[in-house]
């Protein structure tokens, strides 16, 4: 084998012919030597080019070999996968919410919505409000690995499955709002793990294992279970309920709470170090960092959304997206990145003492109140300069709107619609006050504040000014909040609320959805009528002209129904907070039950009153003030 003949490839090598010249000069044998090395070279590297072939020739047919596991691998799901389908089959997806899970993709891990991977495995499924009308299957313990399971505000029904108890990582089980029946079964008391249980408003009975108890944050409200005050244990956890450990769980959060005290102090540190630094420049300066306020709220069920997000739903909080204003700040309506359609509600001033408590408050209050006539809170964003809530977009509205605001073409109301909302609203109010652990007061109910979903139901919205107070506690003094006409008259002279300052406020609602008027109006001096409506509509109780009463939007009504609602609206509204009814009694009212005699028990002290000031003359009587002396007013005959 020769040389090659042209260049050779490194500058300054020589060729195989210089070689030969130069070894020439030297005498034969020198000459065979070079010869002789030149022939052993050329065939070591022959050798060796054979060999290297050999060796990529193989390595590409072990490739060919193994393409056909690689790229002609089975279509079908694997094991999580086929699981997910056969429990989507049970739930009953009438409505294709999640048609995007495709039995043909092997992982559900990268494109099957509401669905969470950890390491190739589903942790979690978030599957609220969906229409399912189902049941559960027992393909969901084929999640080995589920962590979180979603499935609250929909229609599944059936016993609650033993077979849940099985799934020892479980943390976080929301079922609220469904049909469920039965007991809870006594294997679910194997859930050790679980830090999270919601069972609030479905129908299940019986005794609760007392492992349940042990569980961090659990809901049982709504239910005909074993707890509550006339049962050991609550329904809801509170301040006094104690969770027994053993000696060593107590030992180890000892540990852990030294560390992380040690930690709280580093990070202290830090915070102090940054805060000079970031008021020294004496500007505001807006930020969307990440966790950045995560010490202070965290709530597990609840979505955290960025400010971006936020800012791409609403348009850059566009003027045109403005549906409403309250007293903390502004409500835009907006969509998310999946096409959900949201009211953002954006507190202003949030660095005052009432906005930054306001925002808490809110989070804390909807987080724990659930009910179908309370507003859902679907997320919160807080950076360093803003605090934002994120509900529920309600296409219908408030009731306010639906009353006063309709634009040309728009339907208002009808009357079996006005009903339903009156029943709502009141059943929303009556979790508030009896079924909270603490009681909530709203202190602000009025007919913007009762929004309307899609079917026109009762949802009680804006909790802004709303206020936990201890169930020990019959009032609470506070600074005056709320809107003119609507305020009950001690609450407005002491500053004292309770249940009752709400029953006032709602009974003043009822005379909205009747009348269809605001609660204070101006305009009726002219009339020489009253400014109130509560007094506007006494005077005409009193000269008996119900067709002056009734909104005359109603082109049709049920007199009887309408008697119904201004007489618990009279009682609702009487001066003295005592006289009140609860709001469980104003339910049962709304619907004939013990209104007869709480209605002629309250004509029998009116006549009384009326004979004692009989003597006065008849100016001075109708000039009283309506909220201290009321004055007998004929409805109908009790009923």
């Amino acid at each position: 084998m020769g040389g090659f003949k042209g260049k050779n490839c490194w500058p300054g090598a020589r060729t195989g012919q210089d070689v030969v010249k130069q070894e020439s000069t030297e005498g034969g044998e020198g000459l065979l030597e070079t010869f002789s090395s030149e022939i052993r070279g050329d065939h070591m590297a022959e050798t060796f080019s054979i060999t290297y072939l050999c060796l990529m020739l193989l390595i590409n047919l072990l490739v060919l070999l193994s393409l056909p596991c690689c790229c002609f691998g089975s279509n079908k799901p694997g094991v999580e996968g086929e699981a997910l389908i056969e429990f989507r089959t049970a739930l009953n997806d009438s409505t294709s919410k999640i048609a995007d899970w495709n039995p043909y993709f092997v992982s559900p891990c990268f494109s099957w919505s509401h669905v969470a991977c950890r390491n190739g495995n589903v942790i979690s499924l978030s599957l609220a409000s969906k229409g399912f009308s189902g049941t559960l299957s027992p393909a969901i313990t084929k999640l080995k690995y589920l962590v979180s399971l979603d499935l609250r505000d929909n229609n599944l029904s059936g016993p609650l499955p033993d077979y849940l108890g099985s799934m020892l990582n479980l943390q976080n089980l929301n079922l609220a709002n469904n049909n469920f029946n039965g007991s809870i079964p006594a294997t679910w008391g194997q859930l050790s793990n679980l830090k999270y249980l919601n069972l609030s408003s479905n129908y299940l009975l019986g005794r609760i294992p007392a492992e349940l108890f042990s569980t961090s944050i659990f809901d049982f409200t709504g239910t005909h279970l074993k707890c509550g005050n006339n049962f050991q244990h609550p329904c809801v956890p509170n301040s006094s309920t104690k969770v027994s450990t053993r000696k060593s769980k107590f030992e180890i959060s000892i540990t852990i709470a030294s560390i992380c005290a040690f930690a709280l102090l580093l990070l202290g540190a830090v915070f102090a170090y940054r805060f000079h630094r970031v008021h020294k420049t004496k500007r505001d300066i807006f930020v969307d960092v990440e966790g950045e306020d995560e010490c202070k709220i965290s709530f597990g069920q609840l979505r955290r959304f960025s400010l971006r997000e936020i800012q791409l739903a609403t348009e850059n909080f566009s003027e045109s997206n403005i549906i409403g204003q309250g007293g903390f700040g502004k409500v835009y309506k907006g969509i998310l990145s999946d096409n959900t359609r949201v009211a953002v509600k954006r507190l202003m001033d949030y660095r005052s003492p009432g906005g930054e408590d306001a925002f808490l408050r809110e989070v804390h209050l909807i987080s724990v109140a659930v009910h179908k006539n309370l507003l859902r809170l679907i997320g919160f964003c807080t950076t360093s300069t803003e605090r934002i809530l994120v509900y529920p977009f309600m296409r219908n509205l408030s009731v306010a709107y639906q009353l006063r605001d309709l634009k040309p073409g728009e339907k208002g109301l009808d009357w079996p619609t006005r009903k339903r909302i009156a029943c709502g609203a009141a059943q929303g109010l009556e979790y508030l006050h009896e079924h909270c652990n603490p009681k909530i007061i709203h202190r602000d109910l009025k007919a913007a504040n009762i929004l309307l979903d899609d079917d026109f139901e009762a949802v009680l919205g804006d909790f802004g000014l709303a206020k936990l107070v201890d169930a020990k506690l019959t009032h609470i003094t506070t600074q005056i909040r709320g809107t003119m006409g609507h305020i009950a008259p001690e609450y407005l002279s002491t500053g004292k609320s309770s249940e009752a300052t709400d029953v006032f406020g709602y009974g003043i609602t009822l005379l909205e959805l009747v009348t269809g008027q605001r609660a204070i109006d101006f305009s009726r001096l002219e009339d020489e009528e009253e400014v109130l409506l509560l007094d506007h509509i006494k005077n005409l109780l009193r000269e008996e002209k119900f067709e002056d009463i009734v909104d005359e939007n109603l082109k049709s009504y049920d007199l009887e129904e309408v008697e119904t609602i201004l007489q618990v609206a009279m009682l609702c509204t009487q001066s003295s907070p005592e006289d009140r009814p609860r709001m469980a009694e104003v339910v049962n009212m709304l619907q004939g039950v013990g209104l007869a005699e709480r209605w002629a028990e309250w004509e029998q002290l009116e006549k009384v009153r009326y004979q004692e000031f009989s003597l006065l003359s008849h100016q001075f009587i109708w000039a009283e003030d309506s909220t201290h002396d009321q004055e007998a007013i004929q409805l109908s005959q009790a009923r």
